[in-house]
Parts: structure tokens; C-alpha cells; sequence
């Protein structure tokens, strides 16, 4: 099976910084799978935060781009999001996503929890 962790999240003051990890074990290629991190407001759906390719191209929210960057580092199976700059509409539960579309396969983490308040 393949496993997903988060983890980074917590309380930070707005213009603060986090960044999140994402840990992925199993028995998968983690190297072909899209990367991705999303996140989820009280009361709000589930939107794009920002996304890594197989071949490190990446897309950005328009309302992280410039403060926030993703990266992968596939010999360690991990996923991160640097986040600088946070707003309080930033708070939201962020979940990681590992995805190879053209298959169809798709896992989730279980999310972390960020919350930016003064």
C-alpha cells in the first residue's frame, strides 16, 4: 500500500513561515507521480495549492504564488511546501496528493493542520 504522511503544520502569526513535509512509503514509484498539495478551509472546498510534475514543472495557486514553493526530493520519497509571507486566509487543514493521472492512481495523506492568526 502507499502511504502518505504530512507533516509541519501548526500555529504561526501572520508574515511568518512554515514548511511542510510530506513522507511517502509503499511500494509505488514515487518518481513518476505528480505531487501535490491542496487545502481545505472550515466551511470551504478542497482547492489546488500548488503542484509538482514528474518532471519538476510546477503550478501555483494564484493566491500563493510568489510566497509559497513547492518542492520533491524523490531519493528521500518526500514532498515539501515552503510557505512565506502567510495570511490568515492561509489557515486551512493541507493535504498531499500523489497522482499518476494517466494510470488513474491517486493517494491522499491525512492532512495538517495550519493555522495563521495574530
Amino acid at each position: 500500500q502507499v502511504q502518505l504522511v504530512e507533516s509541519g503544520g501548526g500555529l504561526v502569526q501572520p508574515g511568518g513561515s512554515l514548511r511542510l513535509s510530506c513522507a511517502a512509503s509503499g511500494t509505488f514509484f514515487f518518481s513518476l507521480y505528480a505531487m501535490t498539495w491542496y487545502r481545505q478551509a472550515a466551511g470551504k472546498e478542497r482547492e489546488l495549492v500548488a503542484r509538482i510534475t514528474a518532471n519538476d514543472m510546477t503550478t501555483y495557486a494564484d493566491s500563493v504564488k510568489g510566497r509559497f514553493t513547492i518542492s520533491r526530493d524523490n531519493a528521500k520519497t518526500a514532498a515539501y511546501l515552503q510557505m512565506n509571507s502567510l495570511k490568515t486566509e492561509d489557515t486551512a487543514v493541507y493535504f498531499c496528493n500523489a497522482e499518476r493521472r494517466r494510470y488513474g492512481l491517486d493517494y491522499w495523506g491525512k492532512g495538517t493542520l495550519v493555522t495563521v492568526s495574530s
